[in-house]
């Protein structure tokens, strides 16, 4: 696995993703967000997938979609879609990438 300045490895498929800043939700600061991708199951992403239509994500491969990366990382980070999606640009791109390689890998 690579390391980059946002991310600190804790198991092969566990992984916290560090926030640029503290970001607020709901009156909760949020630093950080522990992504367990172990824990998720086929289950879950054909759920996952069910909501990204709800979204009028039309993607032609899901693994690529911004949208459905945004939803497994909230299923996998165990916080709400709208804590993902309201991310910084800038976080909300590095996260969605990282899930996308988790995706495809």
């Amino acid at each position: 696995m690579t390391e980059n300045a946002n991310t600190t490895p804790t198991t092969v498929d566990e992984l916290v993703y560090k926030l640029r800043r503290p970001f607020i939700f709901d009156g909760q600061t949020i630093t950080e967000l522990k992504l367990d991708f172990d824990s998720l199951t086929g289950n879950d992403l054909i759920e996952c997938e069910r909501k990204a239509a709800v979204r009028k994500d039309t993607s032609y491969m899901k693994e690529t979609s911004k949208t459905y990366a945004a939803i497994v990382a909230a299923r996998a980070a165990n916080v709400p879609e709208e804590v993902v999606f309201k991310l910084p640009a800038k976080d909300f791109t590095r996260l969605t990438v990282l899930v996308q390689n988790f995706l495809l890998n």
